[in-house]
């Protein structure tokens, strides 16, 4: 970090942006105190107080003027960006509980751009469904439009597939029901997604899908025809060479089905259904839906039942097709109904990822009592697997689901709450390697030991990720007996806590 600013002229950019809670500042002010302090030691204590985000901290030295707040909501973090909006998690009065979507500024004179974004925003505030994600407020200002959104807590399915590699079939069918009950409601609207692809579905913390961005559905209820096959959005014009091809109108509720059904062999599988092109005469071939490898010969262990709702699905005779997806999650749910009454030891949370040795399953130890230990992980699944685990062994555990709120319970000055701190990547990803790495560098946390869980896949986070002195990092699935060994030999030390 280049120190441009003195630290008078940061906090003051602090307050012009209107940044500061007055008692926060002061409180961060009481403890920089030196009047030694560099720029450095500024910003470390006023993110560490709580009083800036690093996103916040970076457009403040930047300069900016502006972007802080959409609204009465203020900016806390980047969560996402595509081609055409950024989507930030935002704050108002304190509460921490939504995602703002604002139009880059690039497309904000380009009218079309514009009114598909207002469009989307419109269509969004009609649609109220646990399986999607809501839309609460828009601002139509042509100057700087944004939408306010539902904030889950998760990632998106893209994301979760990447990470896993494949999804057990149990927990696929369960988030596609999900999927297709959001759909269902929207086409009691009139309502068909136009853009069903993994990267549209988030999956909160307990497992629950929820289908975002309905951005082509306003698109195709434009007269013009070729209108959204000129679209640069590639599953745009997958939706209009699959309706060229098979002759139907170009909003066929059907085309969502197929497109759900090659998301469900995705999540099977781990690879696409359809081959993947830039070329855009090639993507509007209609020879691409005929060239599906069927999931039973990429994935012969596939369950009849799931296999079953895949191709009938994927059809490319859309009347040979579910006719709408209200009936494929019927399917689905009977499916899913068969494979639990067939293998109900079948562990089916979406944040499976612990594993014991028989040996291990019921035995019960006080090797942990008086220690405490917390785990920062936001899947409920793996949470609770966790927890189970340790607590049968002695030792106390906290949850939290936020890696910023675990640092933020590190008070200086005060006892830490926890004996150690166990951060998983598997669905936090850099927010965990960032907080886990984080302990190491802060001086009132740097003795409080730390623990890593990161799938394989992950490997930037395993590369980047601190190994030196009480830091560790172990792979998920993660075992109980190497977590009980790593835990020992961190607290070692450790003096217990009276009970």
């Amino acid at each position: 970090m280049s120190e441009i600013l003195t630290p008078d002229q940061f906090i003051n950019r602090i307050v012009g942006a209107g940044l500061a809670d007055p008692q926060l500042l002061d409180q961060a002010r009481a403890e920089i105190g030196s009047q030694n302090a560099t720029l450095n030691d500024v910003v470390r204590v006023m993110q560490r107080n709580g009083v800036l985000t690093t996103l916040q901290t970076e457009k403040l030295l930047r300069g900016d003027r502006t972007g802080f707040f959409y609204g009465p909501y203020k900016v806390l973090y980047l969560i996402g960006a595509g081609t055409f909006a950024r989507v930030y998690r935002a704050s108002k009065d304190n509460v921490e509980a939504f995602a703002i979507k604002v139009l880059r500024k690039r497309f904000r004179d380009q009218t079309d751009q514009l009114e598909q974004f207002l469009r989307e925003a419109q269509m969004g505030l009609k649609l109220r469904h646990p399986n999607i994600v809501s839309v609460y407020d828009v601002d139509p200002d042509v100057r700087n439009p944004f939408m306010v959104m539902e904030f889950v807590e998760g990632q998106n399915l893209r994301e979760l597939v990447r990470v896993r590699g494949s999804l057990d079939p149990l927990i696929s069918l369960k988030l596609m029901h999900d999927i297709c009950s959001g759909l269902s409601h929207a086409a009691t609207l009139g309502i068909s997604h136009r853009d069903m692809k993994l990267s549209n579905v988030l999956v909160s913390g307990e497992g629950r899908a929820k289908l975002v961005d309905f951005g082509l559905a306003a698109l195709a209820d434009r007269a013009n025809p070729e209108r959204v096959a000129d679209c640069p959005n590639a599953r745009a014009i997958d939706y209009a060479a699959l309706e060229r091809g098979t002759g139907v109108r170009k909003d066929d509720p059907r085309s969502d089905v197929y497109f759900a059904g090659s998301m469900l062999y995705h999540m099977l599988s781990g690879q696409a259904a359809l081959t993947e092109t830039r070329d855009r005469l090639a993507r509007l071939n209609v020879s691409r839906f005929h060239q599906v490898k069927p999931i039973h010969e990429l994935l012969p262990g596939c369950p009849p039942a799931a296999g079953h709702i895949v191709s009938k699905a994927m059809e490319v005779n859309p009347e040979n097709r579910f006719q709408s997806a209200t009936a494929m999650q019927a399917e689905i749910k009977k499916a899913i109904e068969r494979l639990e009454r067939g293998d109900v030891s079948r562990r089916s949370d979406i944040s499976e990822g612990v594993s014991t040795h028989p040996e291990e399953e019921e035995e019960r130890t006080d090797e942990g009592v008086g220690l405490t230990v917390m785990l920062v992980e936001s899947q409920a699944g793996l949470q609770n697997a966790v927890r189970d685990r340790l607590k049968s062994r002695g030792y106390r555990v906290l949850i939290i689901a936020n890696p910023n709120r675990a640092l933020d319970r590190f008070v200086p000055g005060e006892p830490p709450p926890a004996d150690l701190v166990i951060f998983s990547a598997a669905e936090l990803g850099n927010l965990a390697l960032e907080a886990h790495n984080l302990f190491a560098e802060n001086e009132h946390t740097k003795d409080v030991p730390t623990i890593l869980l990161a799938d394989r896949r992950q490997v930037r986070i395993i590369q980047e990720a601190n190994r030196s002195g009480n830091r560790k990092l172990l792979s998920l699935p993660l075992k109980v007996r190497e977590l009980r060994t790593a835990l020992a030999e961190l607290l070692v030390d450790t003096p217990r806590r009276s009970l």
